[in-house]
């Protein structure tokens, strides 16, 4: 594990527009007196697994929220540089309008991701036959296996709220909607943890780095286009520009009180359900 006083500091996040956008500064040496970054890209899936399996080398990991309550004594939450935001939810599709899902085949893109989670509080409440077989794909072959018919119904996450239609598909329900109708809470997607091993003193120092960063794709937004655009080769600008515009918000900055109280009432309400371990008190608070 690298030190981040001396640099640089491993990093795993996704080639998502937010997610370029949010540390390109800090990815480039932009962000005076930041350590430096050596970047690995992965899906969330991938690093889900990297945080609850302990292997690798990383300091610092893009994570889903829906992972914390396995890996908080390791890891611990930073208040800034994540996704959760209000009308940003994971979509469930289907070919045909008002499907009924019970005993349905679902694809989503990890049983580990918020997505899935939030998919299960909401099959919950509103599906009382339970679905069928759920199936794990990655997110790209969701909508395809959809249109396709090799699943019924598919979740999905990011630009895919942007394109589904492009695929002759239909939206059964917006996880987020229900999230934000029976919670009042905003709808907490992805987070940013670093190894609690690394101290207090670099903690803080990762969060201000991240924050900064943030700020600083803010107030220049074209300097991190060609990182976008680099690692995001395959989608529409526009849409590119659609994606950063609804994930990066004001709790990317910093997750305040509104974001750690959605924060706590998802994993509380999971471990309800039995679909998470409960969180330790104090495991989620920021040195």
């Amino acid at each position: 594990m690298t030190d981040p006083a001396n640099g640089p500091l491993k990093i795993a996040y996704s080639p998502c527009p937010n997610d370029t956008f949010v540390f390109d500064a800090w990815a480039h040496g932009r962000v005076p007196g930041a350590p430096p970054l050596d970047v690995t890209f992965a899906d969330i899936d991938v690093t889900n697994g990297v945080a609850e399996s302990g292997t690798g080398d990383f300091d610092v990991l893009k994570v889903s929220y829906a992972v914390l309550p396995w890996i908080l004594d390791e890891w611990a939450l930073l208040p800034c540089g994540g996704a959760l935001g209000r009308g940003c939810g994971p979509l469930v599709l289907s070919r045909e309008p008002g499907l009924d899902l019970a005993g349905k085949t679902v694809a989503v893109p990890s049983e580990r991701s918020t997505a899935y989670l939030l998919f299960r509080l909401w099959a919950a409440d509103v599906v009382p036959g339970g679905v069928g077989e759920v199936v794990v794909l990655p997110f790209h072959e969701i909508m395809p296996a959809v249109r396709d018919g090799r699943v019924d119904a598919g979740l999905v996450i990011h630009e895919a709220r942007f394109t589904y239609r492009d695929y002759g598909l239909r939206c059964l329900a917006d996880m987020g909607e229900h999230w934000e109708a029976t919670t009042g809470h905003p709808i907490p997607l992805g987070a940013i943890v670093a190894r609690r091993s690394l101290g207090d003193d670099a903690l803080r120092r990762l969060a201000a780095s991240a924050r900064a960063s943030v700020g600083a794709a803010w107030a220049d937004p074209e300097a991190s286009r060609p990182y976008v655009r680099e690692h995001a080769q395959e989608m529409d600008p526009a849409v590119a520009d659609q994606h950063i515009a609804l994930y990066v918000n004001d709790f990317t900055a910093d997750l305040g009180d509104a974001g750690y109280a959605a924060v706590r009432g998802l994993l509380e309400r999971a471990a309800a359900e039995g679909l998470v371990p409960p969180v330790k008190p104090g495991a989620l608070d920021f040195v």
